[in-house]
């Protein structure tokens, strides 16, 4: 029979035991450290991992969201797209089916067409300028909307002095993304002609000049002036502030009568803004004449009519 140790024995055996060192708020047993320290750390740690899991998930979910936002646009670009003939080259205008269009939305009333671009599509007119901001052709939220004319502005487009059209600069490039790259003087130069046609018109433009302004200015919103002489002082106000033009844009606008000035939006260090190419007819009738036979007397209501300076041009 051993006998037991001596206390000196035991003191021996106690010291030489192993120590384990606590590296863990939960010691080897399983039982909660009792170093709060330890244990607040982990908390923090697990909660910014849970954090970071469902910002990650917040992200991904709003990617997808995106996307798909931008599919049911391009969907709905295409569908409506059938509805006019484009030639290859952008030598003859839009044949476009207006009674097809009507019956998806009777608030169609142009086609905008720029030959070289993706820009290719009808217009539409609401009660106001948000109508058709984040509203497509169906009556669905959209995230670009559809191209809109001015509420303000005569129907069908090309009757007052200047004729407004707004759209969306998207980052996937359609909508009015090219109108945007045209602050380039090359690819400015590389467009040689904007179409517009209507039911009772067709209008072959030319860009003129391109500026940029605030997304407040009023000035963007005149539509008829006092004379032929104050519109052409107006359009030499902007091509005083101009970015991208046409090297003859001073004689150009000696002839002008009209304008159709397409409207979208720029960002310059964060700051939204907008980008503005004006554009003016290349013959002073419509292209088919016989059809436009409301141009004469909108010429005389142009040049008779009051400044019209309304409110801030819409968002896109």
């Amino acid at each position: 029979m051993t006998e037991p140790a001596s206390g000196q024995q035991g003191e021996n055996r106690r010291r030489y035991e192993p120590h384990f060192v606590d590296t863990d708020p939960y010691d080897l047993s399983g039982r909660r450290s009792k170093n709060p320290k330890k244990r607040a750390a982990r908390v923090i740690s697990i909660t910014l991992f849970v954090v970071g899991i469902g910002l990650i998930l917040a992200a991904g979910g709003m990617w997808i969201y995106n996307q798909w936002q931008y599919s049911e646009q391009d969907r709905i670009n295409e569908e409506l797209a059938t509805y006019a003939d484009v030639s290859d080259d952008g030598s003859t205008p839009p044949q476009v089916d207006w009674e097809a269009l009507k019956a998806v939305n009777p608030d169609v009333v142009g086609w905008v067409q720029i030959p070289g671009t993706t820009v290719n599509y009808p217009v539409y007119q609401g009660e106001s300028n948000d109508s058709y901001l984040r509203t497509n052709a169906e009556g669905s939220y959209s995230i670009g909307g559809q191209i809109f004319l001015d509420y303000e502005n005569a129907k069908p487009g090309m009757v007052d002095s200047q004729t407004i059209i707004y759209g969306h600069h998207l980052r996937n490039g359609t909508m009015f993304k090219p109108v945007s790259d045209m602050e380039n003087q090359e690819m400015f130069d590389g467009v040689s002609t904007v179409w517009y046609v209507t039911e009772t018109g067709t209008y072959e433009l030319e860009p003129l000049l391109l500026y940029h302004t605030e997304a407040t200015d009023t000035n963007v919103r005149k539509f008829n002036f006092d004379s032929v002489d104050d519109f052409h002082s107006y359009l030499n106000d902007l091509l005083s502030k101009s970015v991208t033009k046409r090297s003859d844009a001073s004689e150009l606008i000696e002839g002008a009568s009209k304008a159709l000035t397409l409207v979208t939006c720029f960002y310059d260090d964060y700051e939204k803004g907008r980008v503005i190419l004006v554009c003016v007819p290349k013959e002073s009738e419509p292209v088919d004449a016989a059809a436009g036979g409301t141009d004469g007397a909108a010429d005389a209501a142009g040049a008779d009519a009051a400044m019209d300076g309304a409110t801030d041009a819409p968002a896109a």
